[in-house]
């Protein structure tokens, strides 16, 4: 495997690694649902504390899976693209072939 392989497949593992929780599952659900919600609804959609949440986001930011952008004291987030659905269908597809 040359250098440039093994950063891709390095890169490829972040983004699982990043989706591989079902609360990160249903806060990209919910993204693909709204487009965009504050972190005080997706608190509220997962049903855990905000700080819990927090985290999710920030791992689901560091694999490139979301943005965010603070508006006052609020912080918005969205999918950094649509294409994420494909993965899902992808997941459920699996599922019915189990």
């Amino acid at each position: 495997m040359t250098a440039k392989e093994k950063q891709r497949y390095e890169a490829w593992a972040q983004i699982i690694k990043g989706l591989a929780h079902p609360s990160r599952l249903l806060l990209v659900d919910e993204l693909l649902r709204w487009g965009e919600r504050c972190v005080y609804d997706l608190t509220a959609a997962v049903g855990s504390d905000m700080s819990t949440v927090s985290r999710h986001l920030l791992m689901l930011k560091n694999a490139g899976i979301v943005t965010d952008e603070k508006r006052g004291k609020m912080v918005y987030y969205q999918l950094c693209t649509k294409q994420v659905k494909v993965i899902l269908k992808f997941t459920e597809c699996c599922l019915r072939h189990k």
